[in-house]
Parts: C-alpha cells; sequence; structure tokens
C-alpha cells in the first residue's frame, strides 16, 4: 500500500476510532487496515495512536498527523481534479445520504442520466429518516431538511422547502372541511416524532395577518409515528390531518388520494441543507453531485420573495 493510501486507512481509522470500523467503511480486510496504519507509524518514527482492547486514541504525534494528512489528502484530490475538465472524468465512490421521499419522488427518476454523464463514479445512496452520522458511517454530504445540530460540520444552504396541508377525502366525508385554525378543535392530527416520547407541537401555521410569526394549535390524534412512509400512509387511509412537504404529496394531490386544506395557513417553509465534514477542499465529485441535486430541487423550494 503506497503512503497516500495508509494515510487516508489512518484518517479513517481515527475518525472511527477503530480498526474494525475503519476496515469496514474502506471494504477492506482488518489485518490489511492494521498493517497499513503500522507503515505508516514505520515510516514516520512515531507512535500514532494508543491501541486497547476497547478502543483506538489518538497520541499527541497522531493529532498532529491527521491534520496534516486531511490537508495533503484534500491537495491531492485537488491536484487529481485540476486539469480534468470532461465531466466523463469524475471517478471514484460518492456515498450521500437524503430523506426519502426526496429520493424517491425526486432524484432516483433523475439518476440514469446523471450517471450517463459520469459514467465512472460508483454512487452509494441511503435514504432515511433518521439522522445518520456523517463522519463515522464515512459519507461524503447528506442533504438535511429542518434545523441544523451539527455545528462541527459545513452547512451549505439550498433553500427552503414548501409546506402544505393535507388530509384525504374520506377523512374529510367524516370531519368536514376546515375554514380556519379555530376549526382544529373537531379534528384529528397524525403527529410526528423522530423519538418516541416527546410532545408534538401540533398543527403548526404561519399567522397570515402577522407576517414571519408562527403559530401552534394543540391537535388530538390517535396516531404518532416516527418516519415518512407511515406518515403520509396514515394521511392516505383516513387517520388524521399531515403537514408535509409539497413535492412528496403532489402525486396523491393529482390523483384525487389527498386533497390540500388550509391553503392561507400553511406550515412555515422548512430549511434544506447540504453539510458535509471540514475539509479544505471537497473533491470535484462531490461538488458536481451537490450543485446537480441543487438545481434539481429549485422547482420545488419557497419563492425566496413568499418566503
Amino acid at each position: 500500500m503506497n503512503q497516500l493510501d495508509a494515510m487516508q486507512v489512518f484518517v479513517r481509522v481515527a475518525e472511527l476510532s477503530g480498526f474494525t470500523a475503519a476496515a469496514e467503511s474502506l471494504g477492506l480486510p482488518k489485518a490489511t487496515v492494521s498493517l497499513a496504519v503500522q507503515q505508516l507509524e514505520s515510516l514516520l518514527g512515531t507512535r500514532l495512536l494508543h491501541r486497547t482492547t476497547r478502543s483506538v486514541q489518538l497520541t499527541q504525534d497522531g493529532q498532529v498527523v491527521l491534520e496534516r494528512s486531511k490537508d495533503l489528502l484534500a491537495d491531492m484530490s485537488e491536484l487529481q481534479q485540476m486539469f480534468r475538465t470532461e465531466p466523463s472524468a469524475l471517478s471514484g465512490r460518492l456515498r450521500v445520504d437524503m430523506p426519502l421521499v426526496i429520493a424517491r419522488e425526486l432524484v432516483i427518476p433523475q439518476l440514469p442520466d446523471f450517471l450517463r454523464q459520469h459514467p465512472a463514479l460508483q454512487l452509494e445512496l441511503s435514504s432515511t429518516d433518521r439522522r445518520v452520522d456523517l463522519v463515522r458511517e464515512g459519507f461524503d454530504c447528506v442533504l438535511r431538511v429542518g434545523a441544523l445540530l451539527d455545528s462541527s460540520l459545513i452547512a451549505r444552504p439550498v433553500g427552503q422547502y414548501r409546506m402544505i396541508n393535507c388530509a384525504s377525502p374520506r377523512y374529510l366525508a367524516a370531519h368536514g372541511m376546515p375554514q380556519s385554525p379555530a376549526d382544529l378543535d373537531r379534528h384529528q392530527l397524525v403527529h410526528y416524532l423522530n423519538n418516541f416520547g416527546g410532545r408534538d407541537p401540533g398543527f403548526e401555521y404561519v399567522d397570515p395577518q402577522v407576517p414571519g410569526s408562527v403559530r401552534h394549535v394543540a391537535m388530538a390524534g390517535v396516531l404518532t409515528v416516527n418516519n415518512s412512509e407511515a406518515y403520509t400512509a396514515a394521511c392516505l387511509a383516513g387517520l388524521g390531518i399531515v403537514q408535509s412537504p409539497e413535492p412528496g404529496m403532489r402525486s396523491y394531490l393529482a390523483s384525487g388520494q389527498l386533497v390540500e386544506i388550509l391553503p392561507d395557513f400553511r406550515p412555515a417553509p422548512m430549511p434544506i441543507s447540504f453539510i458535509y465534514a471540514n475539509r479544505r477542499q471537497l473533491p470535484q465529485r462531490v461538488q458536481v453531485f451537490m450543485n446537480w441535486m441543487t438545481d434539481l430541487l429549485q422547482s420545488h423550494l419557497q419563492d425566496s420573495a413568499a418566503a
């Protein structure tokens, strides 16, 4: 294994605090990962890691080498791409994560064209409603909808997602069509929580009389879910009102399976951002993918003036 490859292995071991996790992330045998770090330590003449049966920790020299290695690897990636102007020159593995609805409704239908333009790319696409650990799970970038909590990561704003209120015709036939938030005391809300045990604030809307003012109406509901698929399915089954990004509801609205309600009392738009690790220079394949997805999402974003 050459020195740059050994450096890459060492960085993964340090980021994931273990040889086994690094080996799984890189798709290499654990013995190969261990040998690469030993060779790097021999080359530099210093111990980089404290190894115990339960954990791996950086030495003081290891911390210095980690930061320098990240810089060197970023510089090499930039150098390799500097004179490659053809799209087909993009190559390597690209591991990304995004919400399930965005992957299913927007990205995957357009992926054939993107991959035809970049045939040497190997895309690993994760789509889940949970918040993945970008560093530990080896993602190049993650698309997040909602408030960001990862202060140690770099965020690239994309825009704001249009949100709408929906219910099924079956539900409306049983409960009536609400005309204002004052009518919601006679209605049911499908509650959504990432972690059970918390409290759903209820029906959210931007007060049209006070621009920028967000209100909440506490509502009854017999069902609480923790993922977007179940949330949409519950609405289709007539179990209550949901508040969801408009693109994920578009096909159901067009077919008549769902109806938009209270259009003058929509929830506040949700920010969309790419996040990625704090690197001086992102690989070009990551930048190209983020630019492509940003263009793809533009027609589904809240107009800045309206927001």
